[in-house]
């Protein structure tokens, strides 16, 4: 019983912690914003650093049995495309582009 309760426990904190990797970036306030080269060094080191613990983390779930090899393989390679993205865009988040909400047109 504790064990399956340890599982849903590292299965939610899992899915709050993709939830949060997916909501966390914040599409830039205009598309006219263009960061210095220092600012793109800076950005491209801190977005490197955290895919990198972010890929630590989904090994880590597929090594105790909370994720199946092939959706730890899934996710890092959803979270290889973002960082390419990312890289494509010069560090200037736009993944709200697809994303149209009402209160966004008031």
């Amino acid at each position: 019983m504790i064990r399956l309760w340890k599982k849903w426990l590292i299965a939610g904190f899992m899915m709050s912690l993709l939830a949060g990797i997916s909501l966390s970036p914040v599409q830039a306030e205009t598309n006219d914003v263009t960061l210095s080269d220092e600012q793109i060094t800076e950005m491209k080191t801190l977005q490197q650093e955290l895919v990198e613990k972010e890929k630590t983390i989904i090994n880590k779930y597929v090594e105790y049995g909370v994720l199946t090899e092939e959706k730890g393989k899934k996710i890092l390679e959803h979270l290889d495309k973002k960082y390419k993205m990312l890289e494509e865009n010069k560090f200037v988040p736009m993944w709200d582009h697809k994303h149209h909400h009402k209160k966004d047109k008031e």
